[in-house]
C-alpha cells in the first residue's frame, strides 16, 4: 500500500469536527455545558467563548473555581475509572460554540491515538501547575494582588498572538469570590487601579501592561491600601500616650497586648 495513502490522526481536526461519539453544540450566555449532580458522561473541548466552573455548598453558597478559554477541556473527571456524578457546573460566560466527546469515545481516542492521548497530558499538566499557582497565589498573596493576577490571567497576557486586552463580562462579586475577598475590597482595588492607570472600565475592563508591574515587580504606591485612614489628633494622641507610658499592658493567653 502507498504510504501516501495511510490516513493520519489529526487532534486538531478531532476536536473540531463532529463525529462517532462527538457534536458540536452551541450555548448562549449563562446556559450550563453541565450542572453539578449530573452524570458525568462526556468532555467538552471549548472552541470559542468564555466559560466558568463554580461549585454550591450544602449550604447553597456558589464559589467560583475558575474561568475557562477557547481550547481548554472541562469536565475531565468523566474519564475517572468508575463513572459518577459532576462535582461542578461549567456556565458559559459569553457565546460558546463546544465539541461534546462522548466519555467512551474520550477514552477510545486516548488509548488508541497516541498523538492526542500527548495533547491530553499537556493540557492536564498545564492545569494542574495552574491549580498549584492558584494555591500559592490564594495562601501568600495578598487580595489586591490576586485581583490583579485574575485580570491579566482573563485579558490572556502572554499568550501567542498578542494580548487580549478585554476582559469578559464579569460581575464584581465573581472576582470577589474567586480571590476570596467581598465585593466593597473588589470595588476599591478596581477604582485604585484605575486611578492609577493598569485598568479602564465602562461597559467592559480594558486591562494595560502596566497592571504586570504589581504582580512582577509590586509596584504599588508606598502607601498601604489596608490602612485606615486616621485623623492626624487620632495618630498624635496614640503616640503621645505611648511615649508617656500611659498605655496599659495585659497578658491574655500567650499573647501580651497594649492596652
Amino acid at each position: 500500500m502507498n504510504s501516501d495513502t495511510i490516513e493520519t490522526f489529526s487532534p486538531a481536526a478531532f476536536l473540531v469536527n463532529a463525529g462517532l461519539g462527538r457534536r458540536i453544540i452551541e450555548l448562549m450566555p449563562q446556559e450550563n455545558f453541565f450542572t453539578q449532580g449530573d452524570p458525568a458522561d462526556a468532555v467538552f473541548f471549548l472552541e470559542t467563548g468564555r466559560a466558568k466552573v463554580t461549585v454550591v455548598s450544602k449550604g447553597g453558597k456558589e464559589a467560583t473555581i475558575t474561568l475557562l478559554g477557547p481550547q481548554d477541556f472541562v469536565g475531565e473527571e468523566a474519564l475517572a475509572t468508575v463513572e459518577g456524578l459532576r462535582l461542578t457546573t461549567a456556565t458559559a460566560v459569553t457565546g460558546c460554540t463546544a465539541l461534546k466527546i462522548m466519555r467512551d469515545e474520550m477514552i477510545r481516542a486516548m488509548h488508541e491515538e497516541h498523538a492526542f492521548s500527548d495533547l491530553f497530558l499537556t493540557f492536564l499538566l498545564a492545569r494542574s501547575m495552574r491549580v498549584q499557582a492558584d494555591l500559592v497565589d490564594q495562601l501568600f498573596n495578598s487580595s489586591e494582588k490576586r485581583l490583579a493576577r485574575i485580570l491579566l490571567l482573563m485579558a490572556e497576557f502572554g499568550e501567542p498572538g498578542g494580548p487580549e486586552t478585554l476582559v469578559p463580562p464579569i460581575t464584581q462579586e465573581t472576582l470577589a469570590e474567586m480571590i476570596g475577598t467581598t465585593r466593597s475590597r473588589v470595588s476599591f482595588f478596581m477604582n485604585r487601579f484605575r486611578k492609577l492607570g493598569f485598568i479602564d472600565y465602562k461597559s467592559r475592563i480594558r486591562v494595560h501592561k502596566s497592571l504586570l508591574n504589581v504582580i512582577l515587580h509590586d509596584q504599588l504606591p508606598d502607601y498601604n491600601a489596608m490602612k485606615l485612614n486616621l485623623p492626624e489628633s487620632v495618630r498624635n494622641r496614640g503616640k503621645s500616650a505611648k511615649a508617656n507610658g500611659i498605655l496599659k499592658k495585659r497578658t491574655v493567653g500567650r499573647f501580651r497586648l497594649e492596652i
